[in-house]
């Protein structure tokens, strides 16, 4: 065969496999890939021959050198029938590789060469991971079939070796075990502090890695936006590390850079982390319990925002614009203008190591830097709490700007009065965030503050901050003023405002969980830790979902616990928090509060009440004579219109297939009857056609069932 024949013939096989695949997607009417669609015609083409040879044979053949009769209509019919066999065959294959092998489940040669490496990484990756957990006999506990552990000793055991393997993990494994010794309301009270353990403190990088960052960022050398620049690092820490600096205006930054190549990194771990939680939920009882999948969600996201300067710098500023909008409303008392250093000190990134200092950021002077100050008003005893303000013109994805401050860690705080107004103030400022100004720090662990050399405090690093709208204030307002009367049933009102409300919600039942609870816990010194734990366990016990900035709240506070314990040991979170309702949420209840609030909800009434009596007139004429009645539109809504006739398609569908199929049988299975071909009788063709139309409609059924909803054209 020469090659233009060969040409012919090569693009009619292509064209017929490129009819058979269109013809089988039509008749299917789902949206295949194109690779599996053209495989799926090129299989029917080649297996169509040996498939439908015996239908062609039974066609008498012509001896040579005879002229062959006219075959008749019948053979058109046959044809006709062959046709459609050929076409069902592509049909077949699609709905069965729909149901053996779905869409994504394998990927794409393309995708598959670009995802080999970083394959091969993971790879590398988890067998590390997997040594390490090894190494600290967490092996069993990976494959669910680790003991349970009931006594103190052994929980404290299993609590070490898991700090031990996260610390060997490196950053996003380090990060994760901080995350989850903030939560307290889920993990128990061993593994929370072993897990609070965890130190994120490495060496720093070299100069010539963190100069192109800064450079690339800053728009030049660093020594050209800064008048003056260390390039030795006050501290590092794996995702980022701090250097000193002043601003040509005179005022001292600190300069916050992120580690190149950490979002690589990261990226990988993340990607190994959501793995592995997943695997855990699926195969381990712990896992389901704790719902690790979504915690693994809720921290990538979190950490993702952290590795983004902007986020936190945008958090800062949200925070500070926050409380000066609480401030000019009345809302925050007093004012100091911040953090000064004594005089004939220039301002410094802390003390010097013979004073015990570490490192840090924080607040400014009144005159701030790029217009925003840092000082943020004082709280209970005159202990005021500030809040670090960014330089935005200097910030950015890689780099953040911030103020600069002299102090101490928490670790220094002293005992006595001023460790108790420190622990108020920080406790009013942070239920202030929640409650009127709806911007929080989520989390407000010790290593996040900070002890300036006035004796203020600060509060540090804004990468997680939790933010409320108005009725969640509101409704969290109401929660915590029944709580302090320990009215039960105010408690339940305000807590199924702030939850999503299950229809089959017992509410009663409801009101004397949260009874007994106050009982047992709105008392002098209660373990607020425990309270935590307790009101989880209410709410998840009666099918209540809590929102994520709900949760962040709660997770905050018991946060919190734990740093005013270590401001003031023996610090009553309860009763300052009843305290805190007392003085500020009762007080926005006065007369004038009261009559403003009724005066504006009447204004917003008045055009409903002008004409409530004129529609209640037209009600009852119509009541009086016999006029009165409801009009109901079923199906008004289009989206169930939509289900109703897709769900009649499909019935309609499958009775047509069934009716045909079962016609088709009886056909096939009469005797004699008009031959159309000697092979063939008139009863067997309409027959045959009739089990391939039943054979299409089923695959049509059968598709909708293996493929998603949202790939089925409407």
């Amino acid at each position: 065969m020469d090659f233009p024949v060969t040409l012919v013939v090569s693009v009619a096989a292509l064209v017929m496999i490129l009819l058979l695949a269109g013809a089988a997607r039509r008749l299917l009417g789902v949206r295949f890939g194109a690779i599996r669609t053209f495989l799926a015609g090129l299989l029917a083409f080649t297996l169509s021959a040996p498939l439908l040879s015996p239908i062609l044979n039974s066609f008498p053949r012509t001896p040579a050198g005879e002229t062959p009769a006219d075959p008749g209509i019948g053979a058109v019919w046959v044809l006709l029938l062959v046709a459609m066999c050929v076409v069902l065959i592509p049909m077949v294959l699609l709905v069965l590789a729909e149901a053996l092998v779905p869409p994504g489940s394998i990927p794409g040669p393309l995708e598959l060469a670009r995802s080999m490496r970083g394959r091969i990484s993971r790879a590398r990756r988890y067998s590390q991971i997997t040594r390490i957990a090894i190494r600290h006999g967490l092996g069993p506990y990976l494959r669910g079939r680790g003991a349970r552990i009931e006594d103190r000793t052994g929980r404290r055991r299993l609590a070490a070796s898991l700090r031990q393997a996260l610390d060997d993990g490196g950053v996003t494994f380090v990060k994760l075990g901080q995350v989850l010794s903030t939560r307290r309301d889920l993990l128990p009270a061993e593994f929370v502090e072993e897990l609070g353990l965890l130190q994120d403190r490495v060496a720093p990088a070299p100069w010539e890695q963190i100069e192109p960052v800064l450079t690339a960022e800053l728009g030049g050398p660093p020594e050209s936006v800064f008048a003056e620049f260390d390039r030795t690092p006050l501290a590092a820490a794996s995702i980022a590390q701090v250097h000193a600096a002043r601003l040509r205006s005179g005022e001292s930054v600190v300069v916050k850079v992120r580690r190149p190549g950490i979002d690589r990194v990261v990226a990988r771990d993340l990607d190994i982390v959501r793995r592995l939680a997943a695997t855990l939920e699926t195969r381990t009882r712990w896992g389901r319990s704790l719902g690790v999948r979504e915690l693994a969600e809720g921290f990538a996201v979190a950490l993702r925002e952290e590795l983004d300067f902007r986020v936190e710098a945008a958090n800062m500023a949200a925070v500070i614009a926050s409380r000066s909008a609480g401030a000019s409303s009345g809302g925050w008392s007093g004012g100091s203008s911040g953090a000064s250093p004594a005089a004939g000190e220039s301002p410094a990134f802390g003390t010097s190591p013979a004073a015990g200092a570490s490192p840090a950021f924080g607040a400014f002077p009144a005159s701030g830097l790029a217009g925003v100050p840092g000082a943020n008003g004082t709280s209970s005893g005159g202990v005021a709490v500030m809040y670090p303000a960014p330089v935005p013109s200097l910030c950015g994805e890689n780099v953040l700007v911030m103020e600069r401050l002299t102090g101490r860690p928490l670790a220094a705080a002293d005992d006595g009065a001023l460790g108790l107004e420190r622990a108020r103030a920080l406790l009013d400022c942070l239920l202030r965030q929640v409650l009127v100004e709806g911007v929080f720090h989520a989390d407000p662990h010790p290593g996040n503050l900070m002890l300036l050399d006035d004796g203020t405090l600060a509060l540090l690093d804004f990468g997680s901050v939790g933010r409320l709208d108005a009725s969640v204030r509101s409704a969290l307002q109401r929660f915590l003023l029944a709580m302090n009367r320990q009215d039960p049933v105010a408690v339940t009102d305000a807590l199924l405002e702030v939850m999503p409300r299950p229809e089959d919600v017992d509410e009663p039942a409801l009101e004397r969980a949260l009874g007994q609870f106050m009982a047992r816990h709105l008392v002098p010194g209660s373990v607020s830790v425990q309270m935590f734990t307790d009101l989880f366990r209410i709410v998840s016990g009666h099918g209540l979902s809590v929102p994520p900035e709900v949760a962040a709240v709660f997770r905050a506070l018991a946060t919190l616990e734990g740093t005013l314990q270590r401001l003031a040991p023996g610090f009553d979170l309860v009763g300052e928090a009843r305290a805190f309702a007392g003085r500020h949420l009762s007080e926005r209840l006065d007369a004038g509060t009261v009559k403003e609030t009724v005066v504006q909800e009447v204004a917003t009434l008045l055009p409903m009440l002008r004409r409530l009596p004129r529609r209640m007139e037209r009600i009852a004429s119509a009541a009086e004579h016999g006029r009165l009645g409801v009009n109901v539109r079923l199906l008004a809504d289009d989206r169930d219109r939509r289900f109703l006739t897709g769900l009649l398609h499909q019935v309609l569908l499958t009775v047509l297939g069934a009716t045909a199929g079962l016609m088709a049988a009886m056909l096939l299975g009469l005797e004699g009857g008009p031959r159309v071909t000697p092979a063939i009788s008139l009863f067997q063709l309409i027959g045959y056609n009739l089990l391939v139309i039943s054979g299409i409609l089923v695959l049509r059924v059968l598709i909708v069932v293996f493929r998603r909803p949202r790939d089925i054209r409407p």
